[in-house]
Protein backbone atom coordinates (compact mmCIF):
# COMPACT_ATOMS: atom_id res chain seq x y z
CA UNK A 1 0.00 0.00 0.00
CA UNK A 2 1.19 3.34 -0.56
CA UNK A 3 0.16 6.73 0.93
CA UNK A 4 0.69 9.91 -0.40
CA UNK A 5 -0.24 13.88 0.67
CA UNK A 6 -2.22 15.54 -0.92
CA UNK A 7 -1.92 19.34 -0.20
CA UNK A 8 -4.15 22.07 -1.05
CA UNK A 9 -3.39 25.98 -1.99
CA UNK A 10 -5.11 28.93 -2.75
CA UNK A 11 -3.20 29.74 -5.91
CA UNK A 12 0.30 29.54 -4.15
CA UNK A 13 1.24 25.87 -5.22
CA UNK A 14 3.65 26.30 -7.85
CA UNK A 15 5.54 28.75 -5.39
CA UNK A 16 5.32 26.35 -2.51
CA UNK A 17 6.86 23.25 -4.30
CA UNK A 18 9.53 25.33 -5.87
CA UNK A 19 10.47 25.90 -2.18
CA UNK A 20 9.71 22.74 -1.10
CA UNK A 21 12.26 21.16 -3.76
CA UNK A 22 14.82 23.47 -2.65
CA UNK A 23 14.56 23.11 0.80
CA UNK A 24 14.49 19.33 0.76
CA UNK A 25 16.41 18.16 -2.37
CA UNK A 26 13.54 16.90 -3.75
CA UNK A 27 13.90 15.26 -7.14
CA UNK A 28 11.27 14.95 -9.78
CA UNK A 29 8.96 17.89 -9.65
CA UNK A 30 6.17 17.22 -12.19
CA UNK A 31 3.22 19.46 -12.35
CA UNK A 32 0.56 20.80 -14.88
CA UNK A 33 -1.85 23.94 -15.05
CA UNK A 34 -5.42 23.90 -15.69
CA UNK A 35 -5.11 25.89 -18.92
CA UNK A 36 -3.04 22.48 -20.27
CA UNK A 37 -6.27 20.41 -19.67
CA UNK A 38 -9.07 19.07 -21.39
CA UNK A 39 -11.61 21.31 -19.25
CA UNK A 40 -9.50 24.41 -19.22
CA UNK A 41 -12.46 25.90 -20.74
CA UNK A 42 -14.29 25.27 -17.13
CA UNK A 43 -12.08 27.49 -14.78
CA UNK A 44 -11.69 31.16 -14.86
CA UNK A 45 -8.68 32.45 -17.88
CA UNK A 46 -6.77 34.26 -14.88
CA UNK A 47 -6.61 30.60 -12.96
CA UNK A 48 -4.85 28.69 -15.91
CA UNK A 49 -1.34 29.50 -15.13
CA UNK A 50 -2.41 27.67 -11.28
CA UNK A 51 -1.68 23.91 -10.66
CA UNK A 52 -3.76 21.67 -10.97
CA UNK A 53 -1.79 18.62 -10.30
CA UNK A 54 1.84 18.68 -8.60
CA UNK A 55 4.16 15.57 -6.62
CA UNK A 56 7.55 16.15 -5.80
CA UNK A 57 9.67 13.25 -4.29
CA UNK A 58 11.39 13.57 -1.20
CA UNK A 59 13.85 11.49 0.61
CA UNK A 60 11.31 8.52 -1.24
CA UNK A 61 7.98 9.61 -0.17
CA UNK A 62 5.83 11.58 -2.47
CA UNK A 63 3.58 14.97 -1.58
CA UNK A 64 1.85 16.42 -3.58
CA UNK A 65 -0.57 19.42 -4.43
CA UNK A 66 -3.02 21.62 -6.19
CA UNK A 67 -4.20 25.00 -6.38
CA UNK A 68 -8.07 25.52 -5.33
CA UNK A 69 -10.39 27.89 -7.02
CA UNK A 70 -10.57 30.86 -3.76
CA UNK A 71 -13.96 30.69 -3.34
CA UNK A 72 -13.84 26.47 -2.70
CA UNK A 73 -10.45 26.45 -0.56
CA UNK A 74 -10.18 25.90 3.15
CA UNK A 75 -6.74 26.53 4.86
CA UNK A 76 -5.01 22.82 6.39
CA UNK A 77 -6.03 22.10 9.72
CA UNK A 78 -6.31 18.27 11.89
CA UNK A 79 -2.75 17.07 10.49
CA UNK A 80 0.89 18.18 10.23
CA UNK A 81 3.40 16.94 8.14
CA UNK A 82 6.29 15.49 10.22
CA UNK A 83 9.58 15.87 9.00
CA UNK A 84 11.93 13.55 11.15
CA UNK A 85 15.58 14.45 10.89
CA UNK A 86 19.04 13.32 12.42
CA UNK A 87 20.92 16.03 12.76
CA UNK A 88 20.25 19.06 14.93
CA UNK A 89 21.87 22.10 12.29
CA UNK A 90 20.08 20.21 9.17
CA UNK A 91 16.33 20.27 12.11
CA UNK A 92 17.16 23.80 12.95
CA UNK A 93 18.03 24.97 9.01
CA UNK A 94 15.11 23.18 7.90
CA UNK A 95 12.66 24.51 11.12
CA UNK A 96 14.16 28.32 10.12
CA UNK A 97 13.58 27.89 6.71
CA UNK A 98 9.51 26.90 6.96
CA UNK A 99 9.40 29.42 9.97
CA UNK A 100 10.65 32.65 7.28
CA UNK A 101 7.37 34.13 6.58
CA UNK A 102 5.24 31.89 8.51
CA UNK A 103 4.14 31.09 12.11
CA UNK A 104 6.18 29.54 15.04
CA UNK A 105 3.49 27.52 16.92
CA UNK A 106 6.24 25.94 19.11
CA UNK A 107 9.86 26.87 18.58
CA UNK A 108 12.20 23.95 17.79
CA UNK A 109 13.31 22.72 21.22
CA UNK A 110 14.04 19.93 24.19
CA UNK A 111 11.30 17.49 24.61
CA UNK A 112 10.88 14.33 26.66
CA UNK A 113 10.75 12.67 23.16
CA UNK A 114 13.43 14.41 20.99
CA UNK A 115 16.50 16.58 21.96
CA UNK A 116 14.72 18.77 19.01
CA UNK A 117 11.09 19.55 17.63
CA UNK A 118 9.02 22.37 17.20
CA UNK A 119 5.80 23.15 14.75
CA UNK A 120 5.45 25.86 12.54
CA UNK A 121 3.08 26.79 9.88
CA UNK A 122 5.12 27.80 6.72
CA UNK A 123 4.09 30.92 4.27
CA UNK A 124 1.88 28.78 2.38
CA UNK A 125 -0.18 27.44 5.44
CA UNK A 126 1.23 23.98 5.24
CA UNK A 127 1.62 22.97 9.39
CA UNK A 128 4.86 21.42 9.90
CA UNK A 129 6.46 19.45 12.52
CA UNK A 130 10.10 19.11 13.02
CA UNK A 131 11.61 16.31 15.23
CA UNK A 132 15.26 15.64 15.47
CA UNK A 133 15.97 11.99 16.96
CA UNK A 134 19.53 12.45 17.35
CA UNK A 135 21.30 13.48 20.65
CA UNK A 136 23.12 16.93 21.05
Amino acid sequence: MLMKTHLTFAGTCEEAFGFYQQLFGGADLVSHTYGETPSSSEVPEAWHSKIVHASLTLNGTTITGVDILPDLYKPPQGFFLLHELSEPNEARRVFDALAEGGTVQMPLQKTFWAPLFGVVIDKFGVPWEINCVADI
